[in-house]
Order: structure tokens, then C-alpha cells, then sequence
């Protein structure tokens, strides 16, 4: 069985990545006799999108499962549309994770542990961390804004304010 584990280095005595869709690199264990493959993410360097770049990759490669530390609901979404397990809050280096995982020590979510862009920055999570919505009343960024110029004239700073109904044309606003 081939389980992606998300990596600082290329090896299995590196330490796990937190960031699923940022990591580093990717091992790719072979259970059954602990051969490995390192691929490094290219995914990481992407403005938005680097989750769900993630997981094809993991599951192209044939993985099964994918042991980490933190995952967003975009690449949560990604690897239950694959049928690949997920299990997140892993910690120490690779070999130790996959080895909890033979021994069925790890519990298997369908559930993001973070929010959506969380590995941009360099923020620590708590293993306690929970994917959170906006509160009632309060809108997420919507970006319905028309843009600079055109319908709208881009006054709404990605907050849905822009209108978009102008007929094009300049800004007279």
C-alpha cells in the first residue's frame, strides 16, 4: 500500500511538513517493505490552488492515504473525491508516522484541520485548530467586484460592492 507523507526532506528520517499543500517534499512509502520515492512539491510556490495541486499529485502517484500535519478544506475535498485516506496532526519524522500507521495507531478524517490558504504564512497551529466559518451575518470575500474599469469600476475591493451592472466604458464615478 502507498501512503504519501508530507515532508521537510527527502528521506524517511525527515521530519514531517505541517503544511500539506506547501510542503516541502512528498515521501511516497511503500507499506510493505518501506521503499520509498521523493518528489519535491512544485505546488508550493503557487499563489492559490496548492492543496488541491497536491492531491492529484499524491494521487497520481498511487497513494492511498496521506499522513500530515495540517489540511485545508479545498484539499480535504480533493483527497474524498480521490477515495484517499487522510490523516491529520502527525508529527516526528516520516518513518515514525508511517509506522503508527501500521499498527493502526491513526485515526482517519474527512474533515479540513485548518482554513482554506493557511500554509501562506508561517503560523504555528495547535493540534487543537478547527477549520472555522465566518459568523452569522458576516460575509466571506465574495470578489464581485467588476475590476478596474468596465462594469463596476473596481470600488469594491473583492467585497462583492462593485456592483457589476454598468454598461462598460469608463469609470464616472
Amino acid at each position: 500500500m502507498k501512503i504519501a507523507v508530507s515532508a521537510n526532506g527527502r528521506d524517511l528520517d525527515a521530519a514531517i511538513d505541517p503544511r500539506f499543500g506547501r510542503c516541502a517534499w512528498f515521501i511516497i512509502v511503500e507499506t510493505g517493505d518501506m521503499s520509498f520515492e521523493a518528489f519535491a512539491n512544485d505546488s508550493g510556490s503557487l499563489g492559490g490552488g496548492a492543496g488541491i495541486q497536491s492531491a492529484q499529485f499524491v494521487a497520481s502517484k498511487g497513494a492511498v492515504a496521506v499522513l500530515t500535519g495540517n489540511c485545508g478544506p479545498n484539499a480535504v475535498q480533493t483527497l474524498n473525491a480521490a477515495g484517499i485516506e487522510l490523516f491529520v496532526n502527525q508529527s516526528g519524522t516520516v518513518k515514525e508516522a508511517v509506522q503508527r500507521h501500521i499498527k493502526g495507531l491513526l485515526n482517519a478524517t474527512t474533515q479540513p484541520n485548518v482554513t482554506d490558504h493557511h500554509g501562506m504564512g508561517d503560523v504555528a497551529v495547535s493540534e487543537t485548530s478547527q477549520a472555522v466559518s465566518p459568523a452569522p451575518g458576516m460575509a466571506s470575500a465574495g470578489g464581485q467586484g467588476g475590476g478596474m474599469g468596465g462594469c463596476g469600476c473596481g470600488r469594491g475591493q473583492g467585497r462583492g460592492m462593485g456592483g457589476g451592472k454598468g454598461g462598460g466604458g469608463r469609470c464616472r464615478s
